[in-house]
Parts: C-alpha cells; structure tokens; sequence
C-alpha cells in the first residue's frame, strides 16, 4: 500500500523543528505537499528498500532527533549523512550550510549545540574540515560535551566514558566510509556510569563555576 504525504504532514515536521523529510518509492506527495515542501526549503530523502534500513544497535533509530550541521568543507559530506541516516529512521534537522560558499563554522557549531543543550535534538553532529574548531565551538555552550572522532575507538570511547552528545567530524580528514563506521559505534554505545559519572560531575561543577 503507498503510504500518501499530505500537506498536514508536512506542516507537522515543520512545526516540531524539523527540516528533512523522508520518502519511499513508493510514497505519493500530494501537490500542495510539495509546494510546501519547496517554500520551507526541506530536503527530501528517498528511502533505500526494507534491508537496507539497519538500525544501529539496540536503539531505537526513531525516537533520536539529530540536529546536524557543517562548514562549506563539511557540505557535501552532510548530504551523504543527511540520507544515510534518514534511511535508519532517524529525525533530523538540517541545521545548515546550505551550498559550497565560504562561511564561518561557529555559526553552524553553535546552531546544532543549542538544539542539544535545549533538549531539541537528542544528538548533534557537525562536520568541518579537522573537526577540531567546531567542536572547541560547540564545547563553549553549557552542557554540551562535544568529542572530535577520528575512528571506531574513539567514538565508542566518547558515549562510553565521556556521555558525549555532539559528535564533530573532520570532513577533508576521514573517509566516508570511516565516517559511516564512527557513526554506527557511536550509535551504538551507551554511557556507561560509575566512575565515569563522577568524572562528569566534576566536569559539570567546573562548567558552573564559570558560569
């Protein structure tokens, strides 16, 4: 059976902060849906069949909302996992660049930080050329705790120990494939408490100090 998208969807994924759209073969957009869709700039990604769609882990690809950003380095890259991860389910918002024109990452780091730290966005991912400036950026917003991943390793160890919330990539400096694979343990992982709790308090309790 087509699954039918109507202009009162996609007003719904407007008014809960959400930009990205995601569509089937077989899904039937009805006209003023489109218009819609075009004049609130959306874009719209076209799911792979059934086998394709994994969800990493035992999460619930579903219910995290991922707010998701890059420089003019990180653009082309951000479409790749713009449609990757709407393929697994996952609610995103697309919080710019929009095109290849030079701009300044802080802008787009500290659009994503905010829809964490406001409990808009469950996840933020930002990308720019190292890595290395977006998240020192993100990292500025309080509660936000953003880790640089570079491979399986340290992703795992950044949800694992750290309970970070914002992963920041280096567009020019990984692969996609390596990229792919950093997400898929980072989705993967859980915090995993005790001693690494009492780390991050302590963590918090500087971040208040300076407050």
């Amino acid at each position: 059976m087509k699954k039918l998208i109507t202009e009162n969807d996609v007003r719904k994924i407007v008014r809960e902060g959400r930009n990205v759209i995601v569509i089937s073969k077989d899904t039937v957009v009805t006209p003023l849906a489109s218009d819609m869709i075009r004049s609130n700039r959306m874009t719209v990604v076209e799911k792979e069949p059934a086998g394709n769609n994994l969800v990493f882990g035992e999460q619930n690809a579903s219910q995290k909302r991922i707010s998701i950003g890059s420089d003019h380095t990180g653009f082309k890259m951000k479409n790749i996992l713009i449609k990757y991860l709407g393929e697994r389910g996952f609610q995103l918002n697309d919080e710019g660049t929009f095109d290849e024109k030079s701009c300044d990452y802080p802008d787009f780091a500290k659009a994503v930080a905010l829809k964490v730290a406001t409990g808009k966005a469950d996840f933020g991912i930002i990308l720019d050329a190292t890595g290395i400036p977006s998240s020192i950026t993100a990292n500025k917003i309080k509660g936000i705790r953003a880790a640089t991943c570079y491979n399986a390793f340290s992703a795992k160890s950044a949800r694992e120990h750290n309970d970070a919330n914002v992963l920041v990539l280096g567009a020019k400096s990984l692969g996609e494939e390596t990229i792919k694979t950093i997400i898929e343990v980072w989705f993967s992982s859980n915090f995993a408490g005790g001693r690494h709790q009492r780390r991050l308090d302590k963590i918090t309790s500087i971040e208040n100090e300076n407050d």
